[in-house]
């Protein structure tokens, strides 16, 4: 072979390896397929979280920091980037953007966010979204409602699959569950940023007041009486789905107008709470587009 025939083939694995590289880099931004682990000096096992204020969060990762640039009732106070996550962001030159933008090393960001962070460079200071209220989903026909599910990552998990499928709200109880975060925005892949993510007091009164707005609410529980599919009424449903460890509360299972089960063939009953939700959001979904085409046949045929 000769010597251009091999710098010709080197060029052409080079460009099928960057083209490789990019394609892989924007799945792992989508939250597709997970990061690959980061070494981590030494000298991180002390690092201690800095106080934040009730007012402040630390959003982090590439895909999560663009869903909050874009979504307009985020309040912005600061973008810490690296110069290669600036561009991959693509964003636009840093002095015409409407927040003050601070080039930093990789290490700056750990020292905020800490050891595990996969932060890909950029970090975005922000205020909290906005509180949303229980009335303002009267015409959300699918919700998501979460009691005391402590763990962002399966929080973050479930609010992804509930705006997959077109889900108004994720409805969780103030206590015993994961505030706004980094942690909780970085599982979610942009999710927070799509869908109302409303805390309330008590749960009770709160799945009282979501059968006042027409909504059946279903809570899930691996001994059910019936199917889940079986217990699909009218065209408004809420989805109720408890802990990892306990499921839910007495209290909810009484308030809830009925309790059902994922019908599971194989010899393992239940499912981590986010897959729970996943399934159970797409039976759902079904239903309710089965309900919307059955109903656009009557008008027509009337």
């Amino acid at each position: 072979m000769s010597k251009d025939s091999k710098q010709d083939k080197s060029g052409r694995d080079s460009h099928y390896a960057t083209l490789r590289r990019a394609v892989r880099d924007a799945k792992r931004d989508r939250g597709e397929i997970p990061m690959p682990p980061q070494r981590r000096q030494k000298s991180n096992k002390d690092w201690k979280p800095p106080q934040l204020q009730p007012d402040q969060v630390f959003l982090y990762g590439l895909h999560t920091v663009r869903a909050a640039l874009d979504n307009p009732e985020r309040e912005l106070i600061k973008l810490s980037v690296t110069q290669n996550a600036f561009a991959r962001l693509d964003i636009g030159e840093a002095p015409a953007l409407p927040f003050p933008v601070e080039f930093v090393s990789p290490q700056d960001i750990d020292g905020v966010l800490g050891p595990e962070a996969i932060h890909q460079g950029v970090m975005l200071e922000t205020r909290p979204l906005p509180l949303r209220r229980l009335e303002a989903l009267k015409d959300s026909p699918l919700l998501l409602v979460l009691d005391q599910v402590t763990d962002p990552h399966n929080v973050g998990a479930i609010m992804r699959s509930a705006v997959a499928f077109g889900a108004g709200a994720v409805i969780t109880t103030q206590r015993h569950s994961p505030t706004e975060s980094g942690v909780l925005a970085k599982s979610a892949s942009g999710a927070l940023e799509l869908i109302p993510y409303i805390q309330v007091t008590n749960l009770a009164d709160a799945i009282g007041a979501l059968h006042q707005l027409g909504f059946r609410t279903i809570g899930l529980d691996s001994e059910g009486p019936a199917p889940l599919e079986d217990t699909f009424v009218g065209d408004r449903i809420a989805l109720v789905l408890g802990s990892e460890g306990k499921g839910l509360r007495q209290k909810t299972r009484e308030t809830v107008s009925a309790l059902a089960r994922l019908d599971m063939p194989g010899a393992i009953k239940s499912l981590n709470v986010s897959n729970a939700a996943a399934i159970a959001l797409y039976a759902t979904r079904q239903h309710l587009v089965r309900l919307s085409v059955n109903g656009s046949n009557a008008s027509r045929a009337s």
